[in-house]
């Protein structure tokens, strides 16, 4: 117990250790110090670098890459010939996809083609329209020749009966043939109307005719089934020997070379947005890369307003959200083949608002 003053002395007696440490301690304070300051500035800079972005420019990382997908469907109904394409090939506008059996379709034009003759033939010059338009037509020279001698005969009779050497029965009998060889004009000059009726009938029946004929061609034209456009194919769904009905969905086209982007800004954000401001945009599946874009428009309501069950303010439980409206991003140039944007791509875009 008595040796512990003892060594607290010597441990006071003994300044040149703790004096050696004393000259450490005011740098590594001088360097912290300085390390805090660069931060400081680092963070400071960073700070008003990220205000003046946001004052010239508005971002969000809920964006997509969208396309047009066209359906390709059965226009007419049979059993599937040959099938041409495969999933995830690229065809051209034209290009064969499929054939459907097309005997009946081939015998149904050939019987609009012989209704067509026919009704050509029944309404041509040689037809029976014509025939009865002309015999009807001679009918009305022949009942008017009749009707001006009758007419003739009849002012004769009177002039003699009015000089009384005509007896009365003869002036009847004038009169009579007179009024008969008129009703023959009436009744030929309606021969004529019926014949020229006919012959408008006939003509009627040639456009009916040559409709259906083409509407038979065209069925025939349907069975076999090209590309609408330049794209990949998806989503096929038909092999060969398949029995399909019209309407029924074959598989998709997606033209790759014209995509865009739609960005869901939020409400808050488009005050300043504006079409034809430029845009970057940067895919998910590209790191790194940036396509250039602009504005093309702006959708007329919020995205929660086209959905099945729209939001209600006026539920009880209602709680404010901030809505997003989506906006439609063109893309400057086609789309990369090095770097192709599909659709459905995930995307961050930048709008910049300002100069």
């Amino acid at each position: 117990m008595a040796t512990r003053p003892t060594e607290s002395l010597e441990a006071v007696e003994r300044p040149g250790e703790a004096g050696a440490r004393l000259p450490g301690r005011p740098w590594r304070r001088r360097l912290g110090l300085a390390l805090g300051v660069v931060l400081g500035l680092a963070l400071a800079a960073y700070g008003v670098r990220e205000l003046a972005y946001a004052r010239t420019h508005v971002g969000t990382d809920d964006a997509q890459v969208e396309a047009r997908i066209i359906p390709v469907l059965a226009r007419v109904g049979g059993y599937v010939l040959a099938v041409h394409v495969a999933d995830n090939e690229r065809v051209c506008v034209g290009e064969p996809l499929m054939e459907i059996d097309d005997r009946d379709l081939v015998a149904r034009l050939r019987r609009a083609e012989a209704d067509l003759a026919e009704a050509l033939a029944d309404a041509g010059p040689t037809g029976q329209a014509a025939a009865d338009r002309r015999a009807a037509e001679a009918s009305v020279g022949q009942s008017q020749a009749e009707d001006r001698r009758a007419r003739a005969d009849l002012a004769r009779y009177r002039e003699l009966a009015n000089e009384g050497v005509l007896a009365p029965t003869d002036l009847d009998a004038a009169v009579a043939a007179a009024a008969s060889a008129e009703a023959a004009l009436t009744a030929a000059r309606n021969r004529v109307s019926a014949a020229e009726a006919r012959a408008r009938g006939a003509e009627s029946r040639v456009a009916a005719a040559r409709a259906a004929r083409d509407e038979a061609a065209l069925q025939l034209g349907y069975a076999r089934v090209t590309a609408p456009e330049e794209g990949v194919i998806s989503k096929k769904s038909v092999e060969m020997g398949q029995l399909v009905q019209p309407g029924q969905a074959l598989m998709a086209v997606v033209p790759l070379d014209s995509v865009w982007v739609v960005a869901n800004l939020k409400e808050t954000q488009l005050q300043h947005l504006r079409p034809g401001q430029p845009v970057e945009v940067r895919a998910d599946a590209y790191p790194g890369h940036v396509f250039p874009g602009h504005i093309e428009s702006l959708s007329p309501a919020t995205g929660a307003k086209f959905s099945l069950l729209p939001p209600d303010n006026a539920t009880g439980n209602f709680v404010k959200v901030v809505q997003r409206v989506p906006v439609r991003i063109a893309l400057d140039g086609p789309n990369d083949p090095e770097r192709p944007l599909r659709p459905g791509m995930s995307a961050r875009v930048e709008v910049r608002i300002r100069p």
